[in-house]
């Protein structure tokens, strides 16, 4: 075992493979960790309506109108559990999506403006269009149900990602990467819609009370605060300060997922050092394992070996590997199970698909995703951007088809768009419709496209020690000092 961490830690190691390894190894687990919870929120979804159109209707009413209250004598707030779900759960949720960003504007394919040129100009173009087509469709419908043109703007993240991965053998990494962009792109415009046009009337002193508490976040970490428990419970006040506010808290988590500092505490070069020395002590342990010196040496280098791995770890993964399961399996489930809950009944459904808002959100999901994607990715192909490597037209129509799977995103923008029961419920069924011919349609897309050939097993890892005497100088750039830079003390 020794030897093979050693081998690891040999700053002779193709500096490529350490760089491709520390971006593709999250984004795999992110991904996998998404096609399961497409699998979940399609249970729940389907577990919501199955309820909501049964003889058990009003239990499933009085679940989500069940109130829950937090009292802690100098602040309360009480709220419906589908309060909690949808105001604190998509916090959550949004909170991971500034994560996300942060990661991809990092070292992601939107560090480099060159790669990400054409699918951000086509996400644009997939958020813009479909806006244009609900505006033009409820024409003359009244302000008021015009109040939802953003819902067919959004993309489900977990749907996207999950058909992606269910086609992982006929999806180039170049596609992926492109579908990975458009999919970020798309929830910063989500993020950027709530936060200018859904939120209430401001309240300035709660907005500043807000802006100081993350302001404290950020001077509690430059001087060198690092405990979590700290950072949640400023967390939750500032949530709070927010909520108060007007302006909806999810702006609030995205903000604090974005400013997540970047850089690990430890430095990859000063963890290569100090690790090569703790397994020194660990091998000088090994040799008399059974003397309480030699124990106690092993085992207080591998504990001081555990502390400083997880040191090594960049904010940014550690937070979205402990929180990707808990949002992948719970929140959104859950949001799906207190928000596809629409009563069905025949004389709804003609009122429904009577409805301009219906329509305005189904054609713009199922035809003016796909259209305004694959059309402006072709305008900025046509004015110099390229696509990534073994991208093909038919990869980016299959990426606009599973864009225009809007979901649980679009029912979260719908629930704020609409006061009115009969236009929340007509939104509903719309996004409901569109996801029965926008899945279909993403499902026989990627499974048209071609298989990706694997790429040929690269030479084994050679197993020879490391040679001390030709490790790099202390002055010199170990591997993957560029991506995590010395420390957080410039994140």
């Amino acid at each position: 075992m020794v030897g093979w961490v050693i081998r690891r830690l040999d700053p002779r190691a193709s500096l490529a493979r350490r760089r491709l390894t520390s971006f593709v190894r999250p984004v795999q687990e992110f991904v996998q960790t998404e096609s399961a919870s497409a699998v979940l929120l399609i249970l729940a979804a389907a577990a919501a309506l199955i309820w909501a159109n049964s003889p058990w209707q009003h239990h499933y009413e009085e679940l989500l109108e069940t109130r829950v209250g937090v009292d802690l004598a100098f602040w309360a707030v009480e709220g419906s559990l589908h309060f909690w779900v949808n105001e604190l759960g998509m916090v959550i949720f949004f909170f991971l999506i500034g994560l996300e960003v942060k990661r991809e504007i990092t070292i992601g394919e939107l560090s480099d403006p060159r790669v990400m040129a054409a699918p951000v100009i086509g996400a644009v173009g997939g958020m813009l269009l479909p806006l244009g087509i609900f505006l033009l469709v409820t024409q003359g419908a009244g302000a008021e149900a015009r109040e939802g043109w953003a819902i067919p703007m959004a993309t489900d993240v977990a749907f996207a990602l999950g058909i992606a991965t269910l086609f992982a053998t006929r999806v180039p990494l170049g596609l992926r990467a492109m579908l990975l962009t458009f999919v970020i792109v798309d929830d910063i415009g989500t993020v950027v819609v709530v936060a200018l046009f859904y939120s209430g009337d401001v309240q300035v002193d709660q907005l500043l009370l807000t802006v100081g508490l993350v302001a404290l976040m950020l001077v509690a970490y430059r001087l060198g605060v690092r405990s979590m428990f700290v950072f949640a419970g400023i967390g939750v006040v500032a949530w709070a300060a927010i909520h108060d506010s007007g302006v909806h808290p999810t702006t609030l988590g995205a903000v604090l997922g974005f400013l997540t500092p970047w850089r690990p505490p430890v430095p990859l070069d000063g963890f290569v050092r100090t690790a090569r020395q703790l397994l020194e002590r660990f091998r000088a342990g090994d040799e008399e394992p059974e003397t309480p010196l030699g124990h106690d040496q092993m085992v207080d280098s591998l504990l001081s070996l555990s502390d400083l791995s997880s040191n090594a770890v960049p904010h940014v993964d550690r937070l979205e590997h402990h929180l990707h399961p808990w949002v992948a399996y719970l929140v959104v489930p859950a949001f799906a199970l207190a928000n596809a809950g629409v009563h069905l009944d025949p004389g709804g459904l003609t009122d429904a698909f009577t409805s301009t808002v219906t329509w305005g959100i189904i054609v713009g999901l199922v035809v003016g995703k796909p259209v305004g994607l694959v059309a402006a990715t072709g305008l900025a192909v046509l004015l110099g951007a390229h696509r990534p490597a073994g991208v093909t037209w038919r990869g980016v129509w299959a990426i606009g088809f599973v864009a225009g799977i809007g979901f649980t995103v679009a029912l979260f923008v719908g629930d704020l768009a609409y006061s009115d029961p009969d236009l929340l419920r007509f939104s509903k069924i719309g996004i409901i419709a569109a996801f029965a011919i926008t899945g279909p349609l993403a499902f026989l897309a990627f499974r048209l496209l071609p298989r990706v050939d694997k790429p040929e097993a690269g030479p084994p890892v050679s197993a020879t020690p490391v040679d001390e005497a030709a490790a790099a100088p202390q002055d010199r750039a170990l591997p993957g000092e560029r991506a995590y830079g010395r420390g957080d003390r410039d994140s």
